[in-house]
Parts: structure tokens; sequence; C-alpha cells
């Protein structure tokens, strides 16, 4: 899967381009895949998959993703809550059921590393809470998996350079999350991006993001642990503090008796867990924000910015926010809740708005609501589908399916470990810069700031043992 450099307005190839394209296709070691899936009949011999995860984003959109693809058997699922774990067997089988498949033998697991050590599983997808993404995913290289991990990459920065590294030193092929680089039928993220990068807005000097925000309320009591949760390895590498309902996810049925996977989860609310919005939505818009800017591994030299945080102890992501960055060649990014969901690239010649087509979801109850369309511009001109591209992208409307190809072409997917960790190192950076309400100066090549331990200190977090990431990379 090739991606064309862009060029400069004279319809030269620059010698960054030329050198930012050849550090993406070679960002990984000598690619390994199962011996099973080459010979005469490797066409036919299907990836054999285990989902880790089975609540809302792996039973509404991972599971659906993998058997849609009909690359692929499932052939193991995960969870902590033996509910889940039963839920999701069930969807498995519907969704395999659904697409005339044969109806797969799944085994079901509590502890994700009885399924990792399985020899017979090719890959895995990971659709666990933000906290708990490096552990597993890092752990998941190590027993030889591929993997899809739901976005954001990491809960910290200390442990994105360490996934990233490791992607790159076992040859796995990990895609993230980040699926508007997949996003069907319309490709508005991937055409943006091809008209951005191709000049049609001109120098580009501003990138606007809008992004959503979480409410709060107050905390509730400690509730005694569901029988079914293996509350502290759910906790894993956070503190200890009590269970209550809110904190982690709904213990509800839903009108069909099974358990509720549908509604929105508390952690996505909790700094333990989830940084809030800047991550959450974060992950997809500065994701694709560096996809137009063409600085997918770079990142910002300068950030500044503010954010309410709520005192209360559980529902205590950020509220209200707005930051600045400057990235290379003096383009200013405004990221703020105030403007319109999506990304606006702004030239000299005029902007390119994008977002999604969907309507209000459980993250963002307005949806993509507001004054400008899906795809906009200043000028209709701007998006005229047959002008020429000086940049084309490869064609994706699934995520999973792009995924699973790599996983047997050896290929790099559209999301691969590298650009993931730098879209994730954005989003961490502009939330300590909300937490600590100043100026920060960024080193992209060191990935450290510049003479401020204050900040540097909340690139890691202490890990509880004997959960982390960090923790036994160190043993």
């Amino acid at each position: 899967m090739k991606m064309r450099p862009s060029r400069s307005p004279q319809g030269l190839i620059t010698r960054r381009d030329f050198v930012r394209t050849a550090a993406i296709t070679a960002a990984v070691a000598p690619l390994i895949v199962p011996s099973r899936l080459f010979g005469a009949d490797a066409p036919s011999n299907r990836i054999r998959v285990g989902h880790i995860g089975c609540g809302r984003i792996g039973q509404s959109h991972d599971m659906p993703g993998v058997a849609g693809s009909k690359l692929a058997d499932v052939v193991a699922v995960c969870d902590l809550d033996s509910r889940r774990v039963a839920s999701g067997k069930m969807n498995v089988e519907r969704l395999f059921a659904a697409s005339k498949l044969p109806k797969p033998k799944i085994d079901t697991y509590g502890d994700y590393r009885e399924l990792l050590a399985r020899k017979d599983i090719d890959a895995v997808v990971i659709s666990l809470p933000d906290h708990q993404h490096a552990e597993v995913a890092t752990a998941a290289l190590r027993a030889g998996k591929d993997i899809y991990l739901q976005k954001p990459f990491t809960m910290t920065h200390e442990e994105s350079v360490l996934l990233r590294d490791l992607v790159a030193s076992t040859g796995r092929i990990l895609q993230v999350g980040s699926q508007q680089r997949s996003w069907g039928p319309h490709e508005q993220f991937r055409k943006a991006c091809e008209f951005v990068r191709s000049g049609r807005v001109g120098r580009l000097h501003h990138v606007e993001i809008g992004l959503p925000i979480d409410p709060t309320k107050p905390d509730d009591p400690e509730q005694p642990v569901p029988s079914t949760l293996n509350y502290d390895a759910w906790l894993g590498s956070t503190p200890k503090v009590y269970y209550t309902e809110q904190r982690v996810h709904p213990q509800g049925l839903d009108k069909q008796g099974n358990p509720d996977v549908d509604s929105r989860p508390g952690w996505l609310r909790n700094e333990s867990y989830c940084l809030g919005m800047i991550t959450g939505w974060g992950a997809h818009h500065f994701d694709t924000a560096h996809w137009g800017m063409g600085l997918e591994l770079s990142g910002p030299s300068k950030i500044e910015g503010r954010g309410e945080f709520p005192t209360n102890k559980i529902w205590n992501v950020h509220g209200a926010y707005h930051i600045e960055l400057t990235y290379p060649g003096d383009v200013k990014m405004t990221v703020s809740d105030k403007l319109q969901n999506g990304i606006k690239f702004i030239g000299d010649d005029g902007w390119i708005f994008v977002c999604r087509d969907g309507g209000a979801t459980a993250s963002d109850p307005t949806g993509s609501g507001g004054a400008l369309k899906w795809l906009d511009a200043s000028n209709p001109k701007l998006l005229d589908p047959t002008g020429a591209l000086a940049v084309q992208f490869p064609h994706s409307t699934s995520h999973h399916q792009n995924w699973l190809e790599c996983v047997k072409s050896r290929a790099q997917p559209l999301a691969p470990a590298p650009i993931a960790h730098r879209s994730n190192s954005a989003c961490i950076v502009s939330w300590i810069a909300m937490k600590l309400g100043r100026p920060l100066t960024w080193d992209v090549k060191t990935e450290r700031f510049v003479n401020d331990a204050a900040a540097n200190a909340l690139l890691s977090r202490p890990e509880r043992a004997p959960y982390g990431a960090m923790r036994h990379a160190k043993a």
C-alpha cells in the first residue's frame, strides 16, 4: 500500500516529504506472518482472531468490523465481566450468522493472558478502557500477535513510546482505531486531506478542531462489587478505590435481558482511566489534522491551554477548554469545545471543513450539528472531485478489513503505530497544558518538555503492582 508524497506548489516532491514518506514505510522491523497463511491455498486460510473486551465499542464496532470483513474466524472472546463474555460470544455468533458464515467455535476467557497463550490465535482486537491499552497490547506483541487497538493509542506518553518501539522491534502489524481514515461511504476525511495536501487551500496556516465535552455529576457512594466482575484486575495499574457502577460500566440489562453494552460507561469520565474528550474524540481529529497537514510523524513545538476540571472524584475529566498549538511551518492549531465538531483547514486561498456525516451519539449528543456540512469549503471549487490531485491516499471504507488485509500482506495499515503515537502525543501534551494552564515548549525530537520538570512529570504515572506496562517493561 503506497502513499504518494506531497508536492511543493511547483509540483516537486520536497526532501522533507520524501524523508517523511520513507520513514512511514520503513517504520517496522522485518515482517513476520503465520506460516499457515502461506502456501498454495493461502487465500482460503482465514486469520484466527481473539476479541479482548466485550463492552460498548467492542460489540457495536469492533466485532461487526471483523465479522463483516469475511477474512477472519473469531475463536475467542475475553472480558473481566463474565456476563459480558457470554454476551460477546452470542454477539459474534449472531454476526457470523448474519454474514452467512459458518458458526465459529468460540472459547471464553476472563484473563487475557490465557487467550494470548494460545498459539493458534494470530491476532487480537483490544477494546478496553484507555488505562489498560498499553499493558494488554505490549503483552500481545510479546506473544507474537498482530493487533487492532482501540484509540487512543495509550493512556500516557511514556506508554506510547514503549508501545510504538515494541511494535517496530517485534515486526507485528498494529492498526489503531482511527477509523476516520477508512470512513465510508463518502470517504470525506480522505478527500479533505487529499485536497489540502494537494494545495487546494494554498499555504496552510491554521487548523481548527472542534470537540465535544463530558458532563459531570456528584459522586455516587460505594456499592458491593458484582460477583461477575474482577474489579481489582479492572482497576489494573490505577489506585485501588471503592467500587461504584458510576466509575466502571453499566450493570443493567437491555430489553432482551442481555447486559447493557449500549450506554456510555462511567470510566470515560474519570481521569484515572481516560483523559476525557481531548483523547476521546481528540484521537480521531488530531489524527485527521496531522494527515491533512502532512505532519503525521511530527508534532507541536508550543502548546498553551486552559480547561475546566470538576472537583468531583469520579466524573472528573475536563469540561470546557481552549488550546493553542504551534506546528512546523508556523501552522497554528486551535482546539476548543466552542467550535463545531470537526476539522477545518484554513489557508491563504480558502478553507476546507470535514466532520462525520452521522447524527447524534452517546458521546456527542449534538452530533456534528452546526452551520457547516460534513465536507464543506469556502468555495465549492475547492472540493471539485475532477480536479488534479498531487497527493492521493489508499481508499478504504472498512478499517478492520484494512487491518486484516495487512495482517496477510504485511503491508502497513492506514493507522500504524508511529502515526498513532504522534497523534496520541499531541492529545496528551494538550491535556498537560490544560492541567498546568501556562505556555509549554515541546521538543518533538526528544519528546520532552523543554526545561519544565513539572510538565515532564505528567508524561508518566505511577503503576500499582502487579499491573502496568511500564512495570513489566522494566522488570
